[in-house]
């Protein structure tokens, strides 16, 4: 009897085991493999993810098709209050959203201020599932997170709602995410990390050849990525100057909240379990 509840745990352990890495651990995931839409959205046009090098010979950064920028130093922006998902609370959703802008604000001389009057707000975002709705590039399945549109007076964010997102994975402890993982067999994308890259194209950048960068074209899933590079801000303040109030020294400081759930953590959770496990069958042998 104990041998037979030895080999139950055991094939337990393995079943976890065999589950959690195929779909922790992507290859590739195209965060950013997302839909760029040009100033006046026609025609809308897809920007080739190497199409910095028509623009710049020496830098990683690049701009959008013309290089389109805001006239204009303060932009008020509103979450959809339709367009939305239920199972983050709207007001985490907000905060998310308000730390993305931020973070832009902070190198340029640009202001991002929420609004509730989502009719007449500058910059759309909503949360999108499969279909047409509105700017001619519908979500057709769960590759593309979001794409944007911007700047001029259809600037968007568009997150593809049927992709799987969260607020601060990150912060979630190991159980949490665990349980979460055998709940959807996928990781969450979050909601600040696309923000920040999206807002990047409201305001005239494209995608960046620099890995590093917020603007570069992919990420893994489930990791938080919120901290804009130097690459990202010569880009921006190429378009819109500097914020007179930005620190250069800031950049070296890393946010603790952005640390990524991946490979070493999916490994150092599967060694736990084979310890625990081997620690069980041991107890039970005595």
């Amino acid at each position: 009897m104990h041998y037979q509840k030895c080999f139950s745990y055991y094939v337990y352990v393995f079943f976890i085991l065999t589950i959690t890495f195929p779909y922790s651990v992507p290859a590739t995931t195209c965060r950013l493999d997302s839909t760029t839409i040009s100033q006046d959205m026609s025609p809308r046009c897809v920007v080739p993810d190497n199409d910095y090098q028509k623009l710049h010979t020496t830098k990683h950064y690049s701009f959008l098709k013309g290089r389109p920028t805001w006239k204009r130093s303060n932009l008020n922006y509103a979450l959809s209050p339709n367009h939305i998902i239920d199972y983050i609370k709207v007001s985490d959703i907000r905060v998310a959203l308000e730390r993305a802008f931020s973070r832009w604000s902070s190198v340029i001389p640009v202001n991002f201020t929420e609004t509730r009057d989502y009719d007449h707000a500058k910059i759309k975002i909503g949360f999108y599932y499969y279909g047409d709705h509105g700017d001619g590039a519908p979500f057709v399945d769960k590759k593309v997170l979001a794409h944007a549109a911007g700047p001029g007076k259809h600037a968007t964010i568009h997150f593809n709602a049927a992709r799987s997102w969260a607020v601060d994975f990150s912060s979630k402890s190991l159980i949490q995410k665990i349980v979460y993982l055998f709940s959807h067999n996928i990781w969450p994308e979050d909601v600040e990390t696309v923000a920040i890259h999206e807002i990047g194209h409201v305001i005239g950048l494209d995608h960046s050849s620099n890995p590093e960068a917020v603007m570069y074209f992919e990420s893994p899933a489930g990791t938080k990525k919120v901290d804009l590079t130097l690459d990202d801000v010569n880009g921006a303040q190429s378009l819109y100057g500097a914020n007179p109030k930005f620190n250069l020294d800031s950049l070296k400081r890393k946010n603790s909240a952005s640390k990524s759930f991946g490979l070493k953590e999916i490994i150092t959770i599967s060694i736990s379990l084979v310890v625990n496990a081997l620690l069980f069958l041991t107890l039970m042998v005595n």
